[in-house]
């Protein structure tokens, strides 16, 4: 890949990472409430997953899903002011972190059920087949997830009817607090989708390109009713599950050794290695961080959501 496309990847990492940092400081300062998860050092799989959806396409996230929210096109400011339970925001401030859905973007929301946005984007692709949008459907879920019974009947129901899905899994080591390998026979979780009877691959997830070309292939596959792919994207968090998560579960060394491989400090030594001026490598993150600073201010001044609103859009 050409050096401007790395630099773009580059900002674009870095986008992510400056607005779930602004997040966590606006959870600890009181401007934003309730539980808030983080996806710090898994920016390259937005990034290039994003990359090769058309707009009628459908994303579902995890509850770690603002990265993805904002490489699909959710305006960051909208996210912050939705998180503060602003007017503003993008559900007028009634889902916040976990719960926000954008799908004039293309992003029809996260989910806090463990796995529930893979039965979900199934319908959604079942029902491409009908309307005549042909979508695509990308679910995004965790590497625990896969061990819910309803992730079992998604991949079984895509498989059967030669759905057009791609399942990104984001393997991060870690189900909540426990260690994937500690919790299924075989942890390489996309051997599964043999089973299934599809296709199946582990990616690097902390390479934004390799990312890209094995979702470019999954999703070809799925347009052209070949039918879905599961996709393993190896990646970590160098945060907690959540934020006030005491991380005392971490092994010896984990977190040094991820830092040294997180997308973004991994792309800035390549991009140095490659004979990229400093300051413009420099300049994606200062970029970023600007944009964020700027959307987090103009969130704040915006006013609180009416209460009285609540129960607005609610149907049963």
């Amino acid at each position: 890949m050409e050096v401007q496309g790395r630099l773009a990847d580059l900002h674009a990492m870095w986008r992510i990472r400056a607005l779930e940092e602004k997040l966590r400081a606006m959870r600890l300062d009181g401007s934003v409430v309730g539980s808030v998860h983080l996806s710090v050092g898994q920016e390259a799989g937005p990034v290039g997953a994003c990359s090769e959806l058309r707009p009628e396409d459908a994303l579902f996230a995890t509850y770690r899903g603002h990265g993805w929210a904002l490489a699909r096109g959710v305006p960051a400011e909208a996210m912050l002011a939705e998180f503060a339970g602003r007017a503003t925001g993008v559900n007028g401030g009634r889902g916040g972190s976990a719960y926000f859905t954008a799908p004039e973007h293309g992003f029809h929301g996260e989910n806090s059920i463990v796995g529930a946005g893979l039965p979900i984007a199934v319908g959604a692709a079942l029902a491409g087949r009908f309307d005549g949008s042909g979508r695509v459907a990308l679910t995004v879920c965790g590497d625990g997830a896969l061990n819910q019974g309803a992730s079992h009947e998604a991949l079984n129901m895509a498989a059967a009817f030669r759905l057009p899905v791609v399942f990104v899994c984001e393997n991060n080591y870690w189900s909540e607090l426990t260690p994937i390998d500690e919790m299924v026979g075989e942890p390489e979780l996309w051997r599964r989708a043999a089973g299934y009877g599809m296709a199946g691959e582990r990616v690097d997830g902390n390479d934004p390109s390799a990312v890209r070309a094995a979702v470019r292939t999954a999703v070809a596959r799925a347009r052209d009713g070949q039918g879905p792919t599961l996709l393993e994207l190896m990646t970590q968090r160098l945060v907690g599950h959540y934020i006030g998560d005491a991380e005392q579960y971490r092994r010896p060394g984990e977190l040094d050794r991820a830092r040294e491989e997180e997308p973004i400090a991994r792309l800035a030594r390549e991009l140095e290695a490659a004979g990229v001026p400093s300051a413009e490598i420099e300049d994606a993150r200062t970029r970023a961080e600007a944009e964020m600073e700027r959307a987090a201010a103009a969130a704040l001044a915006a006013p609180p959501a009416d209460p009285q609103s609540a129960k607005d859009h609610v149907y049963a």
